[in-house]
Order: C-alpha cells, then sequence, then structure tokens
C-alpha cells in the first residue's frame, strides 16, 4: 500500500471506493479515502453484493468498536474474508473468541511472551537478522523486502520449535493465506481455492507437529498452548490447531512490513538517518508501526443495537475498523502524514486495541527493535534500485519487494 498525503476531501468520489477490492492497496492509494472519510462520512455503509459493511475510519470510533467487546463480536469473524459467513474458529481461535473465554485462552501465552521472556532470544534475533541482511553487503542490488520477509518466520519458527528447513514453505504457506489475490502467491485457479489449499496444507502440518510433540513435549510455544487449559479443560486438537495457525499469521502479518514502509517513504531523504540512526530506537520504531499500520482492518458484528457516531448500527450488522486511517487521524496525531522519529505520545493502533491487543506484540517489538539497531550499526545508506511492488491484499498492508543497494557503515562512521 502506498502511503501519501491527503487531498481536498470533496474531490474524492465516496461512491466509487471500493475498499474491499486487493487492487486498491496493490495499485492504488487508500489514504485520500480514508482522509475524506474521516472529514466527509466517518461511518459509512459499503456495500458489497447484497449485503455489506459499516465502515469506520476516525481513531476514537476504531477505538470503541475494538474495545468494547460487549457491543462488538469477534466470533463471527474478523477479516473481510469471512464477510457474510459464520467464522468456523468461532470461540475455538483467541482471535475470534470474546472475553471471558478469550481471556482465559490468552493468559499463558501473554505469561510466556513477557518482554524480558521474548528479550532472552535477542541474540538468537539477531543472529537471523544478521543472516538476511548479510548480501546486501555486497553492493550489489539487494532485495529488502523478499529479505524482511523471512524474518518473523525465523522468530516464530525458534519460538514454535518449528525445524528451520520447514521455514521457507510456511513463509509461501502463509503469504497464500493472507495474500491469495496477489498473482505471485494465487497457486491455483482462484483465490477462495488459494486460500484452501494454504489451510489445508498449514493445519495439515500443525497436525504433525503436535502428533510429535505429544512424544516429546518441549519448551516452545505449540508445547504451552497443548498444556493450556481453559476452565478445567484443555484445549481441543481443533484449538490447538487453529491457535498454531493464528500465531504464525500474526506473526508473519506484522514483523516485516513495518521496516518496508518506512523505508520506502523514506529513501532519499534525509529523514532516512532518523531511522537507521534514530536518537531513540524505540520512538522509531513505534512511528514506524504507526506509518505502516500492517494490520489493514479487523471486523467485528454488532451484538445489538449500538449508535456509533451518528448511525445507528442494527444488531448483526458487520462493522470494519481500519487502523491506517485511525492513525493518520489528524484529532490525534500532529502532522500525521510526516514520520516524526520523535513522535510523543504515540498511541498507534497498530496492534490493535482492548482485550485483542497482539499476544505477540512483545516478540514482534523486540524483532523490530533487532532489526532497526543492525541495520543501522551495519549500514550508513541505502539507496532505490528498483520499482516497489505492493501485496495485492485488503488485510495486509505490505510491500512484497523493494531493491535497494546498501552502504556498509565503516568504523567511526
Amino acid at each position: 500500500m502506498r502511503v501519501s498525503g491527503p487531498v481536498d476531501p470533496l474531490s474524492v468520489d465516496l461512491d466509487a471506493v471500493d475498499l474491499v477490492d486487493p487492487r486498491t492497496y496493490a495499485h492504488g492509494d487508500p489514504h485520500p479515502v480514508w482522509h475524506a472519510l474521516r472529514a466527509r462520512d466517518p461511518v459509512r455503509w459499503h456495500p458489497v453484493g447484497s449485503g455489506g459493511f459499516w465502515s469506520v475510519t476516525t481513531y476514537d470510533d476504531a477505538s470503541y468498536v475494538l474495545r468494547d467487546h460487549t457491543a462488538f463480536t469477534s466470533e463471527r469473524g474478523t477479516l473481510l474474508s469471512l464477510l457474510g459467513k459464520d467464522d468456523p474458529a468461532g470461540g475455538r481461535q483467541m482471535a475470534a473468541t470474546d472475553p471471558p473465554r478469550h481471556t482465559r485462552m490468552r493468559a499463558p501465552l501473554q505469561r510466556a511472551l513477557t518482554i524480558k521472556a521474548v528479550e532472552r532470544s535477542t541474540g538468537l534475533i539477531a543472529e537471523q537478522v544478521r543472516r538476511l541482511l548479510a548480501p546486501a553487503r555486497s553492493g550489489e542490488p539487494f532485495d529488502l523486502a523478499e529479505a524482511l520477509t523471512q524474518l518473523p518466520m525465523a522468530v516464530a519458527g525458534m519460538l514454535m520449535g518449528l525445524p528451520q528447513e520447514d521455514w521457507p514453505r510456511l513463509t509461501r504457506l502463509t503469504l497464500m493465506a493472507i495474500a491469495a489475490d496477489d498473482p505471485e502467491y494465487m497457486s491455483q485457479e482462484t483465490p477462495e481455492a488459494t486460500v484452501e489449499l494454504a489451510h489445508r496444507e498449514l493445519f495439515a502440518y500443525f497436525a504433525e507437529i503436535v502428533r510429535l510433540r505429544r512424544r516429546t513435549p518441549g519448551d516452545d510455544l505449540i508445547s504451552l498452548l497443548m498444556t493450556t487449559a481453559v476452565d478445567g479443560e484443555p484445549l481441543g486438537p481443533g484449538e490447538v490447531l487453529s491457535n498454531c495457525y493464528s500465531l504464525l499469521l500474526g506473526a508473519n502479518v506484522t514483523t516485516p512490513y513495518v521496516p518496508l514502509a518506512a523505508f520506502d517513504s523514506l529513501l532519499g531523504t534525509p529523514a532516512l538517518e532518523d531511522l537507521l540512526r534514530p536518537r531513540s530506537v524505540a520512538d522509531a520504531l513505534e512511528e514506524a508501526l504507526r506509518w505502516a499500520s500492517p494490520a489493514n482492518h479487523f471486523m467485528r458484528h454488532a451484538r445489538h443495537d449500538v449508535e456509533l457516531g451518528a448511525v445507528k448500527i442494527r444488531a448483526g450488522d458487520a462493522v470494519v475498523v481500519w487502523l491506517g486511517s485511525a492513525n493518520r487521524d489528524e484529532k490525534v496525531f500532529a502532522d500525521p502524514y510526516t514520520f516524526d522519529a520523535r513522535r510523543k505520545p504515540n498511541r498507534h493502533m497498530a496492534f490493535g486495541s482492548g482485550a485483542h491487543y497482539c499476544v505477540g506484540h512483545t516478540v514482534a517489538r523486540v524483532s523490530l527493535r533487532t532489526l532497526l539497531t543492525e541495520l543501522g550499526s551495519g549500514f550508513s545508506d541505502f539507496e532505490r534500485a528498483g520499482e516497489t511492488e505492493h501485496l495485492s491484499s485488503n488485510f495486509v498492508a505490505g510491500i512484497k519487494h523493494l531493491v535497494v543497494t546498501a552502504k556498509v557503515r565503516k568504523p567511526g562512521d
């Protein structure tokens, strides 16, 4: 997805906008549209076939929808790909389960993924980062996006105890699941068939891993899920597999696209130095998260009639929150279309909000902080060496190819 600034809100034909079409994000630019929606119609009905959904674009409305699980449920599907269908994972997968059961399912993972626990893996993560960035040191054209797309699988693979030789295949399968419309990942005749194949192979893979792990449990997240009990009952086999899939999907959605969106915007400008050698890596990282907003949307359904802004949402209506829009809301973020590595406060929603705030946010933050540190210590500059190619997906705001040449940082630079 391109990251641009606003235009005159009245110049945008809102009736012609299709925020469901993946091509809007692969070849278009939703930011002027979101700006116009925030200004003119912040809670707007978006028709899809014989149905549709309410499109939510402001920070405060987005926060309300994501936080209030008594008014908006996650159990009927959290992604537009499930619009008009019941989510088979509802009540079984953390992402598709409401509190209080969600809270009890989440607690063991949340304890295992505290910042202190994850930071113990910083050295291993740094090794993976250096491995992925090593080809850039030659000074030859280097596809930064292709390299960084492998990072989350390397980190998740270590934490889940998955064999390294399986990582490339798992990375591709998750991309098939989240970007099935993209010609590079659509392996079947239709996007729907591609998603079905990806799900079938991923669930079969995890079923075999779980079978092996029952014989020899380990100190990993899959073993933890297998021993998790909710209300005195262990998670069923389907629940374990569904949450394995969710963990892997969450990792691959968030991590690689954060630095890529920042790089794509800052290449060729003095502001790139603020990313490579920031005053505070933590602040630069939070701004990169706001800037990228890699999870493009989350969907909920109204449990009952509810007022949202000046609009009455009917019970059962689908409501879609656009995180990239909420993170550019002028009422919350000063000069929101400027990358400001010193921005404070920075209450972005890149990881969602409320009870479903991403359980793996600590893993993502440690991985990204390590990546930014390695980039800054190893390289002094990058130059664009090819056209940026964006992922065709309405869920992931991603870049799939960003070819650059790198300048290695010399001692004393």
